[in-house]
């Protein structure tokens, strides 16, 4: 097998990558195989997804989205992306909480990756029931109420391939986003918390210098709130790309045009290439409350940063109960990195952010790039030791664990 991540940073060494057309062939290949993992559209940036025996793409299968209008829920197949979803639940008159920087990603493989958008719980959050393919080779589901729900739906595909997820849903909504510069990087540490609530979704956007390159402020029409003016910005008249080098055209609508919310939630639209496309990401978690210090203590990085960066974003999330899921617990803050596509360049860097960072007790998204400390990064999951109990539980042979599992989940 000769097969890489999205951005081209990670070769996996699985030795087979299978296609399945059924649940049931789904089924028999796990239930045969020594190891094996699900890997999704492959937006992640270290070895995550990899196996040491075979890997297996949902992409193939039925594309199930069944709506339950009673429930308001919808049931989507593991290999949907949520570009497809939205635009079958819009259409229903539905919609999903939020959405996350990028439509093109699967599903199963977000919400195993706490993948997330802005003002909001994380994508998983909306599950309430997750269907997977056992290590037996067995179906499994797991409801909202059940016993260890919360360690079965951000599970980094260690409890086996995800075949189903069940999410809530509520009444489709419109938003309008508008863009604000002028910002200084100092004052918006010093008022974090009040520019990150003053819209349903919001990403500020930097490079580190002394000015914020963008503020996006993303509104719900449905809540009959006016958009205000941002002290100290201005609202841009004309649309932008958050990477300073990209085309605007590959971003959702702005301009304050109002849209379906599949349509402005997401920052890229699902028919380009997403963000830069040549990079490496990495992001950090850290509580809501020490957002603003944490700004100021990466900016003081910024002749290390800069060289090697494209651009920051800052985001806000809501505390969640999911065990492994860097906003467990906590309302959080997140501090993204998107930066050149040269690993070598960017591992010191990521190490002297990583040693800022840790005064801020920062959990690192699952599916970037990270280089903290195994024993570091397990003491920052209070529930970790619980999920490593159902992973043995459910997997006592090591079927769906790696080398990645074991380095950063395992707990002897």
């Amino acid at each position: 097998m000769s097969n890489t991540n999205w951005a081209g940073n990670v070769t996996y060494r699985a030795r087979e990558l299978h296609h399945p057309e059924s649940i049931a062939q789904l089924c028999r290949l796990v239930a045969e195989a020594r190891h094996i993992r699900a890997l999704g559209t492959g937006h992640t940036f270290n070895t995550v997804a990899d196996s040491p025996g075979d890997l297996v793409s949902l992409s193939k299968l039925p594309s199930v989205v069944d709506l339950d209008r009673d429930r308001s829920t919808v049931t989507v197949g593991g290999g949907v992306r949520y570009g497809e979803l939205a635009v079958a639940l819009h259409e229903a008159g539905y919609a999903l909480h939020n959405m996350g920087s990028l439509p093109h990603i699967s599903v199963a493989g977000a919400c195993a990756t706490g993948t997330h958008g802005s003002g909001t719980g994380n994508l998983p959050s909306a599950v309430s029931a997750v269907e997977l393919v056992g290590a037996d080779g067995e179906l499994v589901r797991v409801r909202r109420g059940d016993d260890a729900f919360e360690g079965s739906v951000l599970a980094l595909g260690a409890l086996g391939v995800v075949t189903r997820l069940t999410l809530d849903i509520e009444p489709t909504y419109q938003v309008a986003q508008y863009i604000y510069g002028g910002l200084e990087l100092e004052d918006c540490a010093q008022r974090l918390d009040h520019l990150m609530t003053s819209g349903y979704s919001v990403s500020l956007f930097t490079d580190w210098g002394p000015r914020v390159e963008q503020l996006w402020v993303k509104h719900r029409l449905d809540t009959g709130v006016e958009p205000q003016p941002v002290p100290g910005a201005v609202r841009l008249d004309r649309a932008v790309h958050p990477v300073p080098c990209m085309q605007p055209e590959h971003c959702t609508e702005q301009l304050g045009v109002p849209g379906p919310w599949h349509e402005r939630l997401p920052h890229f639209r699902l028919a380009f290439t997403p963000s830069h496309g040549a990079e490496i990401q990495s992001e950090y978690l850290l509580p809501a409350h020490l957002g603003g210090q944490a700004l100021t203590a990466v900016a003081e990085l910024r002749d290390l940063i800069r060289p090697v960066l494209l651009i920051s974003e800052i985001r806000t999330i809501t505390a969640d109960d999911l065990w492994l899921s860097p906003s467990y617990g906590r309302d959080s803050v997140s501090v993204h990195f998107t930066w050149v596509d040269d690993t070598a360049a960017v591992l010191p860097v990521l190490a002297a952010v990583e040693e800022r960072l840790a005064q801020f007790d920062a959990r690192p998204h699952w599916g970037k790039l990270f280089d903290l400390d195994p024993a570091t990064l397990r003491g920052r999951y209070p529930r970790l030791p619980d999920f490593t109990r159902l992973m043995r539980e459910r997997d006592p042979d090591g079927k769906f664990r790696n080398d990645f599992i074991d380095r950063y989940v395992s707990v002897s």
